[in-house]
């Protein structure tokens, strides 16, 4: 009987402020990097500071490495990647979004399109979810638009960035970088997703795109029968690392979100025990204000 190998040790040292002895990261990330992957975030971040295209404040290495996991460490097209992102960020005005948008309508929006984060799952990734059952287009458009509603997608992929993340990293001791998506598609009619899915695919491209490597689990619960239809459609705009984090459940899911949420930061309706005061979709709770 052979002896068992020793695992390698990575190449990168452990990132700053973990605090849980059982952390183990995943590969690809800090603290769990070969020699090669260390070398292309090193050459990386030199060939975008040569170009001027190195911007400190939202290039650490965490963030070098999400591009570079969605290329698969192609350096040459992780580099277009970011570059691109960048641009994007200029023309869709993110830096104004994030001092001057004020998404007043969110109640309104909140009765007719549900999309809210909400406390933890048990690896620490803050919980997102999307109701898009309860979707009433004709009420939904007549108090916001979809600019503004992508705008606010965009406000709120900043702020998990800049304040979920490290709320949650904080609170279970290691780095967090990715969230917990839960797609309710309760009552959804095949009619009422092609009315929107313009900005179903605009919000697709922006995640995979401008904020990829943010999804950790996701799952589609009280997928209907016709769903395999409009998934078809959906599934050919993902890549396939996107497609193998996604769970199509029926109503038979509880117990597969409870197996990685804990019943009290689970809300009510979706199996768990939370009630938050005033509703759970309009609470914000989480790490993230404490």
């Amino acid at each position: 009987m052979s002896a068992p190998q020793p695992t390698a040790a990575s190449a990168s040292p452990m990132p700053e402020g973990v605090t849980d002895p059982n952390y183990k990261p995943q590969p690809g990330r800090l603290g769990n990097l070969t020699v090669v992957q260390l070398h292309t975030l090193e050459k990386f971040r030199k060939e975008l500071q040569d170009g001027n295209h190195f911007v400190p404040e939202r290039m650490d290495d965490a963030t070098l490495l999400r591009f570079l996991r969605a290329r698969k460490f192609d350096l040459e097209k992780a580099k277009i990647m970011i570059i691109e992102a960048e641009e994007w960020r200029k023309s869709f005005g993110v830096d104004k979004i994030m001092t001057e948008f004020d998404f007043k309508e969110k109640a309104e929006v909140d009765k007719y399109y549900p999309q809210y984060y909400h406390k933890m799952d048990k690896d620490g990734r803050p919980i997102y979810i999307e109701q898009l059952g309860k979707l009433d287009i004709k009420a939904l458009y007549a108090i916001t638009t979809q600019e503004r509603q992508l705008q606010r997608l965009v406000f709120e992929y900043e702020k998990f960035l800049r304040e979920r993340l490290p709320a949650c990293s904080k609170a279970v001791g290691h780095p967090v970088e990715t969230s917990c998506t839960i797609l309710d598609l309760h009552n959804v009619s095949l009619s009422n997703f092609y009315r929107v899915k313009d900005y179903v695919m605009a919000a697709a491209s922006i995640g995979q795109d401008r904020y990829p490597e943010c999804m950790g689990k996701f799952y589609i619960i009280n997928a209907p029968f016709m769903f395999s239809t409009v998934w078809g459609f959906i599934k050919p705009w993902l890549d396939e690392v996107t497609v193998a984090k996604i769970d199509i459940l029926g109503s038979s899911y509880k117990d597969k979100l409870l197996a990685q949420i804990p019943a009290e930061n689970l809300p009510k309706e979706f199996g768990g025990t939370c009630v938050c005061e005033g509703g759970c979709s309009l609470r914000d709770a989480g790490p993230w204000h404490e």
